[in-house]
């Protein structure tokens, strides 16, 4: 077995480290979303950027806690998808999913903020759809 002459050893050695510096290594974790919301978990914040107190939800709330309600200015849908799952949540202006629908998320959206949704939300619902 013939070892590596020392500059064979240094090419071999830089490329390695130009490849890890790339792609960020082989343990790097995948990237994270910017709002700090559970797995499988729909949340609203009481401010822009997923500031203040947070709420979150893994199913359906038709009356929404006080600090919440109508509070509420972020949102991230870290629902879990599949067939027949619902994965989309539907945020209505009323209490018992009633009102105007302010807002729909898609899975894995994030929305730092909406000014029309804005400091509306009472309820919301898991669905099929928007």
């Amino acid at each position: 077995m013939n070892p590596l002459n020392p500059l064979k050893k240094s090419k071999l050695l830089t490329a390695a480290a130009a490849f890890l510096a790339l792609t960020g290594g082989l343990a790097a974790a995948a990237p994270a979303g910017a709002a700090d919301c559970p797995s499988g978990e729909f949340c609203a914040w009481e401010h822009a950027d997923y500031k203040g107190q947070r709420a979150n939800w893994s199913g359906d709330d038709g009356w929404w806690e006080s600090f919440i309600a109508d509070a509420d200015s972020s949102w991230a849908n870290h629902g879990i998808s599949g067939p027949g799952i619902k994965d989309h949540v539907k945020v209505f202006s009323s209490a018992g999913q009633g009102g105007h629908m302010t807002l729909c998320l898609t899975p894995g959206q994030e929305v730092n903020y909406n000014g029309a949704a804005n400091d509306d939300g009472d309820s919301h619902t898991w669905s099929m759809s928007c």
